[in-house]
């Protein structure tokens, strides 16, 4: 039984091998084991032929050619095997774009450090430009504190000069009235005395 089992198997792998070209595809064509599964592999393409390993989910392989329901592939090891085409996948796996992904990241991660660095840089002048700034709103408003002091110092002064000038003006409004009054009552006072005084008579020219 065995060696009739052998027999059959061997004449269905003589017939595989015989195929036509058509039955091929393009040596050169990529593929890759699923990634949600790691498939056994056979030496022939049926489930009758025996399985001879098997191949790591998200494995690279080189497709060979395809017959019903099975692929053959090249892994990247040389080893050429049938694998159920359900398990290959012609989009790269997960683990095949991994190092495509840590190159990304690495790549982002040193953009990233680079505007990171470039707006650190402009963050520092512009908190260096608001310091200065801030200074110089500090010197401003002290400068207008002092002036705003010395402001109302001025207007004091100016009350205190206005109040001043007032005070001699009433003064010199008072001399001069009273000069003028002592100057009227002198002049009534004349006026009212010197009619009454006597006067001298005039000598007579006549020697008779």
């Amino acid at each position: 039984m065995r060696q009739y089992i052998k027999t059959i198997g061997l004449g269905m792998l003589t017939l595989t091998l015989a195929l036509p070209l058509q039955a091929q595809q393009d040596s050169s064509d990529k593929g890759w084991v699923s990634d949600e599964i790691t498939t056994f592999v056979r030496s022939g393409p049926t489930d009758g032929y025996r399985i001879v390993g098997r191949l790591e989910a998200g494995a690279p392989v080189t497709v060979l050619e395809v017959s019903g329901d099975y692929t053959h592939v090249r892994s990247e090891s040389g080893d050429e095997v049938w694998v159920p085409s359900s398990d290959i996948q012609q989009t790269p796996s997960a683990q095949a774009r991994v190092p495509e992904l840590e190159a990304r990241v690495d790549t982002l991660t040193s953009e990233l450090a680079g505007i990171n660095s470039t707006w650190d840089g402009r963050l520092g002048s512009l908190n260096e430009t608001l310091e200065i700034r801030e200074k110089r709103i500090a010197q401003l408003e002290t400068q207008n504190n002092a002036l705003a002091t010395e402001a109302e110092a001025a207007q004091a002064r100016v009350r205190q000069l206005e109040a001043h000038l007032n005070t001699e003006e009433n003064d010199l409004l008072m001399r001069y009235f009273m000069y003028g009054g002592g100057v009227a009552g002198a002049g009534l006072v004349l006026g009212l005395i010197v009619p009454h005084l006597p006067r001298r008579r005039r000598r007579s020219s006549n020697w008779f």
